[in-house]
């Protein structure tokens, strides 16, 4: 199951146990429960603390992740290959008492929890979601007593999951939760439980507070930090968009990385220096006072700073057609590499035909039975290497000058309707799947007009990456950039630093 390569860098990681752990099996004569078994058994040859147990568990193949004497709550239920074998070895080394990096306060929020609370996460082994999900709930089910998490392969208990068509899929005591990637933080929100504002309102001002946190905060942080400047950051996770990207290749220098590996490189960029990281927590309100600027939290607590500087990114664009919003993870898709899997077989629709559109229609085209691409447009807008490719694959239809009018469907995607722009006819199409690659939309709503915007409620900046707002600055997908890539955030966010700088000495 596992190559060389994989084999000589777990043995690594294993060295890091720090006490026993006993794999609990539920194991049946069917191929993938020989393959779990395999797996389970090379693990457990590279470490002594390692052992395996048979056991009767509610699905097979699966198998839990304990202590000798005492059940975590911690389950796999399939292989936890792909994306998720780190969420395996994450369990292996916590449940062998590793310490979580977590903050202090956020684990005092989950050891608060006083009810029982057993959850159920469907997963893709392709999705880069999924493992963020699953690593926070089997965490928190390590900490608390009351708490159960079970990961769920949808492509081996497929009975169970035909009518999930998004993922991650999250369930609560057998009732939907939640959907798409959630923050021990978004966990926490959404059981009624918040961080503490007393651990926010006793902080000392910051010179340079950073809203956000992808490529353009981290630049940010850094260039910040480096000047000698107190800085804090205010965001959901480090990454933020990236952290959903599949392929990156075109950062200068890295010729090849992925979402999730850059975003941790980020991370641990940021902190080699004496930043303030505050993640799962997000900005609510700003306003300029007489003696800074105070950003208020979604916690109800404050924050002050001389200067902050705004890169709360974008998130993928709608349609905003009828049928769209009630149809979402429902057959409305917006990640190709998280949800094409649950596609397998069946006809689908990319709805873009961009960089983003025409990349999610090669990958889709290798896992559905048909791709049709529409464009609003006469011509698509992506590379031409990216659009020779696709007009060589025998099952992609590209239809042009396609304006999407309604997502068609009662409980799941049955199909969808588009005016030809030419013959200003109406077409339908029937399909079980849409995935919408049409741009972004700026994280602005929480500013409340405050700083400038423009008609696409991106915020308006200068050359020195300043808003109206004197002190406020701006960077990344949130402004009126027109090129929106993680190198040009990169420079806008080491530039709106520089002019924070600047700002600072001569006021």
């Amino acid at each position: 199951m596992l190559d060389d390569q994989l084999k000589s860098q777990l043995q690594q990681l294993l060295q890091l146990m720090e006490g026993d752990v006993v794999l609990n099996a539920s194991i049946g004569s069917d191929d993938k429960s020989k393959e779990l078994k395999q797996l389970l058994e090379e693990v457990a040859e590279m470490s002594p603390r390692i052992s395996i147990q048979e056991s009767t568990l509610k699905r097979t193949p699966s198998f839990s992740v304990n202590k000798p004497t005492e059940e975590t709550g911690i389950t796999f239920a399939g292989l936890p290959m792909g994306h998720e074998f780190n969420s395996l070895v994450l369990a292996l080394l916590q449940v062998s008492g590793r310490a979580p990096k977590e903050e202090q306060a956020v684990i005092d929020q989950i050891k608060a929890l006083d009810r029982p609370l057993h959850f159920e996460t469907y997963i893709s082994l392709t999705c880069q979601k999924c493992p963020d999900v699953v690593q926070a709930l089997n965490l928190m089910s390590l900490l608390n007593p009351n708490i159960s998490h079970t990961m769920i392969d949808g492509a081996i208990f497929r009975e169970e999951s035909e009518n999930i068509m998004a993922v991650p899929a999250i369930f609560l005591d057998g009732e939907e939760f939640g959907n798409g990637r959630m923050t021990i933080q978004d966990i926490l929100s959404s059981l009624g439980s918040k961080a503490d504002p007393a651990e926010f309102n006793d902080k000392d001002p910051y010179d340079v507070l950073i809203i956000g946190g992808g490529p353009a905060s981290g630049s940010a942080a850094i260039y910040t930090a480096r000047k000698g400047l107190r800085t804090g950051i205010v965001a959901d996770r480090i990454g933020g968009q990236v952290n959903d990207t599949a392929a990156i290749e075109n950062f200068i220098t890295v010729k090849e990385t992925d979402g999730p590996k850059f975003s941790s490189a980020l991370q641990d960029h940021i902190n080699q220096y004496n930043v303030d990281v505050m993640t799962g927590i997000r900005a609510s309100a700003i306003e300029k006072t007489d003696h800074g600027i105070d950003v208020t939290l979604d916690n109800g607590a404050q924050l002050q700073s001389k200067t902050v500087i705004i890169s709360t990114g974008a998130r993928w664009r709608k349609l905003e057609v009828p049928g769209e919003e009630a149809l979402i993870n429902k057959g409305v898709a917006f990640c190709p590499h998280c949800d094409g899997p649950l596609f397998e077989d069946k006809d689908v629709a990319v709805v873009g035909g961009g960089n983003s559109g025409v990349e999610a229609a090669i990958d889709l085209a290798g896992i559905v039975k048909h791709v049709t691409l529409l464009e609003r447009n006469a011509n698509l807008k992506a590379d031409k290497v990216l659009q020779e490719r696709l007009t060589s694959l025998p099952n992609v239809t590209v239809i042009k000058n396609a304006q999407t009018t309604e997502v068609l469907g009662d409980g799941a995607v049955t199909g969808l309707k588009y005016q030809d722009k030419n013959s200003g006819e109406e077409q339908t199409l029937e399909l079980e799947g849409i995935f919408v690659q049409i741009g972004l939309l700026p994280n602005t709503e929480w500013l409340d007009n405050y700083v400038e915007l423009n008609q696409a409620n991106e915020i308006m900046i200068d050359r020195k990456n300043a808003t109206s707002i004197p002190g406020i600055f701006a960077a990344g997908d949130v402004t009126d950039d027109r090129n929106k890539q993680i190198i040009i955030s990169m420079g806008a966010g080491a530039n709106a630093a520089l002019n924070a700088f600047d700002y600072i000495i001569r006021h």
